[in-house]
């Protein structure tokens, strides 16, 4: 270090500066820290613990780090792919997204369908009404509130027709799917369609082979696919409850489910007659070159897991 007044117009060699990078991407246990996290002022710290550096300023790490987009004091939570059949199951789901099913292109008659439930969603009674924004002042809502009770909303997303079907029910379960599945399948074109693919998760109304069966005996022309474990993201309704929860449910200010109730139907209705298939470029070769970037993440122990 050429110059120990001022920090900020100090000269450090390459190789401190290097030497700061590594240290500030390692995990705070690795280095022996009780730490969850690690800030600048952490890693500057350390350096002159370890004599990386005779002195330096958080600042300064700061500037280092941000060249190069490292930022330790943040973290991203994700779930690791524990599914032994994931990209099995991914791709099947995929496939039908680009109208494939097991290698041979879905006919005119067959449709695809994503359904999912949104479930304990609270209608808060606000203690106080809110007020409207105003010029230079915020909308307001109240922090406090009472809980009014509870819905599930158990939607249905064709995929290629861009038509949102749905019901609120008081909770989830295979007689509530059910009478989902009566809502879309006995309407046209699902009703005298080839196949209707139902794309759900891993709920217990409809998991596995069992569920499988129940709804063919429903429907024969019906068929179940589920994604794997922990892979919700494949499902496109997720996308339409992303949306709803943004334009209806946030922030939520209802005083009784009644009201709820009224709101996400309106809003289902609304977003239907503007609604476009969404565009989903993701593709088996996306899957399979994010799970080798996963292995390459996690080390050998987790890649062979």
């Amino acid at each position: 270090m050429s110059d120990p007044g001022e920090d900020g117009l100090a000269f450090f060699p390459p190789q401190i500066i290097m030497e700061v990078k590594a240290l500030a991407c390692e995990l705070p246990q690795q280095l022996g820290l009780p730490f969850s996290r690690l800030s600048h002022q952490d890693i500057a710290d350390e350096a002159v613990r370890r004599g990386i550096a005779a002195s330096i300023s958080g600042a300064t790490v700061w500037r280092w780090l941000s060249t190069d987009a490292i930022r330790p004091w943040c973290y991203r939570s994700w779930i690791w792919p524990r599914d032994p059949l994931f990209v099995q199951k991914a791709g099947h789901v995929l496939d039908l997204y680009h109208r494939i099913w097991k290698g041979r292109p879905l006919g005119q008659k067959d449709y695809v369908i994503c359904s999912d439930e949104k479930t304990s969603i609270q209608a808060r009674a606000r203690l106080v009404a809110g007020t409207p924004p105003a010029p230079h002042r915020l909308r307001r809502v109240e922090h406090e509130y009472e809980r009014a009770g509870a819905l599930a909303y158990i939607a249905a997303w064709d995929v290629h027709r861009a038509k949102i079907f749905g019901r609120c029910e008081s909770k989830t379960g295979i007689e509530p799917f059910h009478r989902l599945v009566d809502l879309v399948m006995s309407q046209e074109p699902y009703r005298s369609a080839t196949r209707v693919f139902w794309v759900t998760d891993n709920g217990s109304s409809h998991r596995g082979s069992t569920a499988a069966s129940r709804l063919r005996q429903w429907y024969p022309n019906a068929f179940l696919v589920n994604t794997p474990v922990h892979a919700s993201w494949l499902n496109q309704v997720e996308i339409y409850f992303s949306i709803l929860q943004r334009k209806v449910l946030t922030p939520n200010e209802f005083p009784d489910l009644p009201t709820l109730q009224t709101n996400i139907m309106d809003f289902q209705q609304r977003y239907e007659s503007i609604a476009k298939p969404f565009q989903w470029k993701f593709t088996r070769a996306d899957l399979n070159r994010v799970l080798t970037q996963l292995a390459t993440y996690a080390g050998p122990q987790k890649a062979t897991a």
